[in-house]
């Protein structure tokens, strides 16, 4: 009993994701009747019923009758098949994404111990084996993390297609944290219908190689919505739970995480780093002083 009751609350925790891939995949599917026509929605919705029945059942009639439907499909259709299916995927790895914040959430909200790599059961297991404040003093003086953002002319991710997908996470997390009037769930699916919309309507691959520059103003964007607003929570929060635990010290933990990058000075694997490139585009394009040798 116990263990039929455990697999049904783990079935009902997965609800709210199952939820929000139904939603994006009946929108990605009105985007493509819409933008493909119902045809083509048609061939490709037959072609996931029968690839899904093939993966559950390794039925070998729905195997060769998925090869035969793929085989025969022409240029321009192949090319939406695709593009259907990649970004399905992409759409529920934003929904997944969003469940495990939500089960964070819900177990944090539960009172439950601290997870598994957590601040708060690193900070435990480090008082448990009897280490002061002295050493965390010590290791943190030391401490460094340095993340090294990379760049490539042959980079085939867009950052148009990277602001759709941080929109559509945005609006499911406001359907999922905000109690939301009718008014405000149509507006928050309109507003999914359209980024998704906008994923169609972009290319998925690049059709020019990224300059130096905008490999530049790529890895300056990252860091407007990832570093400079995550790095301040992060020392806030490390403080913060370094108090609770040692009240007794004044704790200003320095900065132990600093940035990388081989951004414009990848001169053995990218041709279009130059001396000139080195001399001129570097230096004024990065955010330091143009005297620094």
């Amino acid at each position: 009993m116990n263990r039929e009751h455990d697999h049904a609350d783990d079935l009902d925790k997965d609800l709210p994701l199952k939820e929000d891939i139904r939603l994006l995949g009946r929108l990605l599917g009105d985007t493509l009747r819409e933008q493909e026509g119902e045809n083509i929605f048609k061939l490709i919705e037959h072609i996931r019923q029968t690839a899904v029945h093939f993966r559950r059942s390794g039925d070998e009639q729905a195997r060769a009758e998925l090869e035969q439907m793929l085989g025969r499909l022409p240029q321009d259709v192949t090319t939406s098949v695709v593009r259907a299916f990649s970004y399905f995927s992409q759409l529920s790895n934003i929904a997944v994404d969003l469940h495990h914040n939500r089960r964070r959430r819900a177990h944090q909200l539960a009172g439950s111990p601290p997870q598994d790599g957590s601040l708060g059961l690193a900070l435990q297991r480090v008082a448990e084996a009897g280490l002061g404040p002295e050493v965390l003093c010590g290791f943190f003086a030391d401490a460094l993390i340095s993340p090294v953002l990379t760049a490539h002319p042959t980079e085939v991710q867009r950052k148009s297609i990277l602001d759709c997908q941080r929109e559509i996470a945005s609006l499911l997390d406001a359907r999922d944290r905000l109690q939301l009037t009718p008014d405000e769930i149509a507006a928050n699916e309109d507003g999914l219908r359209r980024a998704i919309l906008s994923m169609w309507q972009t290319r998925i691959l690049r059709e020019l190689r990224l300059t130096v520059q905008d490999e530049i103003e790529n890895g300056l964007a990252y860091y407007r919505y990832t570093f400079l607003q995550q790095l301040p929570r992060l020392y806030a929060e490390l403080e913060d739970q370094l108090s609770a635990r040692w009240p007794e010290r004044r704790w200003r933990v320095p900065a132990f995480f600093r940035m990388g990058s081989w951004i414009g000075g990848d001169r053995d694997g990218n041709p279009f780093v130059t001396h000139d490139v080195l001399d001129t585009r570097w230096r004024a394009s990065l955010p330091w002083p143009s005297n620094i040798t």
